[in-house]
């Protein structure tokens, strides 16, 4: 008798059997959700590939918002609803399977630049730079095209909006010309490629690694481990150091040794300190010479290069280098120069002499 009452148009008999048909459906969607993850979460323990891996990432993002939506619009087909009610929920439905959608295509996207970054980020730095921008340019665009598709839906005129987005975006572009200005600064960064992620390079008294190449601001890791963040548009205007790109290091080091060296054992120095050079790898030796008489030593500039812009490696070979000259002046009674000064000293009896400090 009750269940045959009917409330909004429909019967108390037929408002149960939907909402138990929404319920319903609502567990078996959560429930096979949950099913599906952990067996493929057993079969990654067993494969371990990227197919699980990205299934397993695509189920975990199914929002349960949706799947009770799509839940509530299966549960209410026998149901007389007024129009403004059904069009409610069909738009909803819509609207979250649009989402969804977003979600997922970006899921994708991310989980194959990842990848791709992981695979080339020691080989080719600036493909993943690229990779990495285009990949948000085509999450971009699908959100903007779903967004576009759910206004359509809604009865919104496209055309109408998108040409008075056109006259308006003029005095948007001038109220955030700085942040297109970091925006375009940030394509021309991926295309022109004067760094790419991992380069180390110095910005002004700024120097790190690059870490993240954004469409507003760069990130770079800094020697002593704090992060800068400096603005597309500045890093442009700045002159930019990049040591990634330096094939070969160019070393310039001199030494100076006493005034009071003979000068058969000056003439020696030269080819000594080339033998000490050439003996190492990966070094080129340039040229040394006896250039300059300094304030209190016989100086000598000392050039050569090393095939390897690593610094650690530059920092082991002149260090490998030093301690051989060292050696050597020890051997040939060669001492190195250090900072002294002579005193005129006049006394009363009219000599001179001199005091040697």
């Amino acid at each position: 008798m009750y269940l045959g009452r009917v409330v909004f148009g429909n019967s108390l008999r037929s408002w149960i059997i939907s909402t138990l048909i929404t319920l319903i459906l609502y567990f078996i969607f959560y429930a096979v959700k949950h099913i599906v993850r952990r067996r493929l979460a057993a079969l990654a323990k067993e494969a371990d590939t990227n197919w699980e891996k990205l299934a397993i990432k695509f189920v975990n993002q199914l929002h349960p918002l949706f799947l009770l939506t799509l839940a509530i619009y299966v549960g209410s087909v026998n149901l007389s609803l007024p129009p403004i009610v059904e069009k409610l929920i069909k738009y909803s439905v819509g609207i979250f399977l649009l989402i969804q959608i977003g979600l997922s295509s970006s899921l994708v996207i991310n989980f194959y630049i990842n990848r791709y970054k992981e695979q080339k980020i020691e080989s080719n730095a600036g493909a993943v730079t690229t990779a990495t921008s285009a990949g948000f340019i085509l999450r971009l665009m699908i959100w903007v095209v779903l967004i576009l598709v759910a206004l359509d839906n809604l009865g919104i005129n496209i055309k109408t909006l998108i040409a008075g987005l056109g006259i308006s975006g003029i005095a948007v572009a001038l109220a955030v010309q700085s942040i297109l200005g970091d925006l375009f600064a940030s394509l021309s960064i991926v295309l022109d490629k004067p760094f790419v992620i991992g380069d180390f390079i110095i910005v002004n008294e700024h120097l790190g690694t690059v870490e993240k190449i954004g469409l507003k601001t760069t990130r770079i890791r800094s020697l002593s481990g704090e992060q800068l963040v400096i603005s597309n548009g500045d890093l442009l205007k700045s002159r930019i150091r990049n040591f990634k790109r330096m094939y070969e290091r160019r070393v310039v080091f001199s030494i100076g040794v006493l005034y009071q060296t003979p000068s058969e054992k000056l003439r020696l120095i030269p080819k000594m300190i080339r033998e000490i050079i050439e003996s190492k790898e990966p070094v080129r030796f340039d040229r040394a010479h006896f250039n300059e008489y300094g304030d209190y030593s016989l100086k000598f500039e000392i050039v050569y290069w090393i095939h390897s812009p690593d610094y650690n490696i530059y920092m082991d070979i002149q260090q490998a280098i030093n301690l051989e000259i060292y050696e050597k002046f020890e051997e040939s009674d060669i001492s190195f120069a250090y900072p002294t000064q002579t005193l005129l000293l006049e006394q009363s009896n009219g000599r001179k002499s001199i005091d040697g400090r």
